[in-house]
């Protein structure tokens, strides 16, 4: 799995976590932790995430994957993401 998400100047990042973290914590606490706060995020398989990465950045967010699953939030600890869920 893969967390993507818009950034303010349009680019796309990719987060991608230890299986380890996703064990502990899940997937969706670890993407309201590192996205940056406001900013809408995805939950992917692997291979939504395009190999080539000769355009990068020219990456674009598919709409046709629905509403964001989250938003990232203003966390520094997973124990506050847990704290608030």
């Amino acid at each position: 799995m893969r967390i993507i998400f818009e950034n303010q100047d349009k680019s796309i990042g990719i987060l991608i976590p230890t299986q380890e973290c996703v064990d502990l914590f899940g997937i969706e606490a670890i993407a309201k932790k590192d996205v940056p706060e406001g900013l809408p995020f995805w939950i992917v398989d692997t291979e939504t995430i395009p190999t080539d990465r000769t355009f990068r950045g020219a990456w674009e967010i598919d709409e046709s994957m629905g509403e964001p699953h989250g938003y990232g939030h203003q966390y520094n600890t997973f124990e506050e993401v847990l704290e608030n869920a």
